[in-house]
């Protein structure tokens, strides 16, 4: 169910965020307020797109010196802001409901596909115990991880959220 989950968390993620749209209620208040915290979530998953090497090696420099997740946590702050610029408590629960499930599943997926990929490498981040790499953030790393996909989204979701505040 997990694996099941953490694959499916895009399409489930269009999904609740049709009906998330259809059940917001925005304001030009609360577009203003949530845009900038869904930007700086976004700001987060770009800087740590821009860092990672995703299946070669256990990233260890720019927001993964902090959190073994950052792209999830970026999500996270992205759906925190979504929700508030909906300004409407069906869509909240909604959007808490779908990262609690969908990025715990898909944290404990891939953490044990990590650790068969990585060895004792993986566990030794997971600890902390791994040593900080050099690695400066790039832009063209994080367009090779595809992270237009969810800049174009947000920016597609915040226009149907003012457009319906307006």
């Amino acid at each position: 169910m997990l694996r099941f989950l953490a694959r499916r968390r895009v399409l489930i993620g269009f999904i609740a965020g049709l009906a998330a749209i259809f059940l917001s209620r925005p304001t030009r208040q609360t577009v203003l307020i949530g845009a900038v915290i869904a930007l700086i979530g976004e700001a987060i998953r770009i800087w740590a797109a821009g860092h990672l090497e995703k299946g070669r090696e256990v990233t260890t420099t720019g927001p993964y010196r902090f959190t073994r997740h950052p792209l999830y946590l970026g999500s996270t702050v992205i759906g925190v802001g979504l929700a508030i610029a909906s300004a409407n408590l069906v869509v909240v629960t909604l959007v808490a409901l779908y990262l609690a499930v969908t990025l715990s599943a898909a944290i404990a997926t891939e953490e044990a596909h990590l650790t068969e990929k990585f060895g004792g490498a993986y566990p030794a981040y997971r600890e902390g115990r791994a040593a900080s790499g050099q690695r400066r953030f790039s832009l063209a790393r994080a367009m090779r991880n595809r992270e237009y996909r969810a800049v174009i989204g947000l920016l597609a979701v915040l226009a149907l959220l003012s457009w319906k505040a307006i």
